[in-house]
């Protein structure tokens, strides 16, 4: 179990709620109150390979060396394209060894975690991500940590990420879109968030979509707080520039963040 006050663990309803928008916003508002706060993404699926062709590159980080397989070809070198954006909009470049205990398992194939670990052969262990979270808290004073999918994404044949989640032992932010369907999607992940014995910190409503903001969305965020007793923390509103995350300034991210109203984060 991790001791209280280390870091915090963003998950989402679902693939696409906003998990890596919201845990920028949590990374960059830590780091704005002086805690020395880093990202942390144990499982990332969909890697993009690295190009070493001049031009822009997915982010100025070192490319991440991926396991190799069962059939023992060397890995590839991957960026992890939510990671990067964290690192982006917090504006850090950690060194090669620190970069591969924020990402322990990255995988090119853009699936579940789990049939990405069986396609390439590299099983994912807990015990390794535990390990490389431990070396981050010990020259840092929080980590954000991202899950991948939804609390039941499943990350090995008997595992998910709730597993990962109740292994941290971290308070959780829930991420989730505010639209048609939300209701039945948040309030099940709270109830899987709750029967683990994992604290709930509060939900962060992300607008995924330029669709808008009206009488549907008000009225979930407000019957998801009260069905789920859960605490709002915020709302962050759809930006055009977030359509295409690494089209937004890191200066312009933040301004956004702040004008998001996003709060209750600075008791991790």
């Amino acid at each position: 179990m991790i001791p209280p006050g280390k870091g915090v663990f963003i998950t989402g309803t679902d693939t696409d709620a906003g998990k890596t928008i919201a845990a920028a916003a949590v990374l960059v508002s830590m780091r704005a109150s002086g805690i020395d706060a880093v990202p942390m993404k144990p499982v990332q699926t969909g890697g993009g390979r690295w190009d070493r062709r001049p031009g822009p590159a997915l982010s100025s980080t070192a490319p991440i060396r991926s396991d190799r397989g069962a059939d023992g070809r060397p890995g590839l070198e991957l960026q992890s394209p939510d990671l990067t954006f964290c690192l982006r909009m917090a504006e850090l470049r950690p060194d090669p060894e620190e970069l591969h205990d924020m990402v322990p398992f990255i995988y090119e194939p853009a699936c579940s975690p789990h049939l990405a670990a069986a396609k390439t052969g590299c099983e994912i262990s807990l015990d390794r991500i535990l390990e490389a979270f431990h070396r981050l808290l010990r020259r840092h004073d929080r980590v954000v940590v991202e899950g991948a999918g939804g609390v039941l994404a499943p990350i090995s044949a008997n595992k998910t990420m709730i597993d990962l989640m109740a292994m941290l032992g971290l308070p959780v932010i829930l991420a989730a879109r505010p639209g048609l369907g939300s209701i039945n999607h948040t309030l099940l992940s709270i109830g899987e968030i709750e029967r683990s014995g994992l604290t709930l910190h509060g939900i962060i409503f992300c607008e995924t979509t330029s669709a808008g903001w009206g009488e549907i969305e008000e009225n979930n965020v407000e019957t998801i707080g009260r069905m789920g007793k859960a605490r709002v923390l915020g709302r962050i509103p759809y930006m055009a520039e977030l359509a295409e995350k690494n089209s937004i300034s890191p200066q312009v991210f933040r301004r956004y963040c702040a004008q998001s109203a996003v709060s209750g984060i600075k008791a991790f």
